[in-house]
């Protein structure tokens, strides 16, 4: 089992302190693995929660829903974006009665990307926690917040 006072070499002031630095060194560690995970896929993390975000929704969404839905809200979802267009991931759609509104899809080639990737890529994450701990974990984060 990990010890963040050894991992980190450091000692903490009291308990709240070491849980908040527990927390953002664990979420680094998490970055860090999905990084690597979405490597060979040629994409982010943050373009596949927005890849999943269009697989799921009925229709085409415009950008400030996209953004508004991810785990990770990032200011730079237009460029995220742009990338997946770049790699015909994702489609702009224009509106044929305003040009100022674009809605977003996936294209076919994004859901054979998805189709690639395994749903519970996270499992290695949690797989040291009980279903328990897992539900305690996420209470405790939920009353943090």
């Amino acid at each position: 089992m990990g010890d963040l006072s050894k991992d980190i070499n450091s000692k903490f002031e009291n308990n709240r302190v070491k849980a908040l630095i527990n927390i953002v060194y664990t979420a680094n560690w998490i970055t860090g693995y999905q990084n690597e995970f979405f490597k060979p896929f040629g994409i982010s993390p943050q373009q596949y929660n927005i890849l999943r975000i269009l697989r799921g929704a009925d229709a085409p969404l415009n950008v400030q829903t996209i953004k508004d839905r991810m785990i990770e809200r990032a200011p730079n979802a237009t460029r995220l974006m742009d990338k997946l267009c770049a790699k015909n991931l994702i489609e702009r759609l224009p509106c044929a009665h305003d040009r100022r509104i674009v809605k977003i899809a996936i294209t076919e080639q994004g859901l054979v990307l998805l189709e690639k990737i395994p749903d519970n890529f996270n499992s290695k994450l949690l797989a040291k926690l009980s279903e328990e701990e897992a539900e305690q974990l996420s209470h405790l984060l939920d009353k943090m917040r």
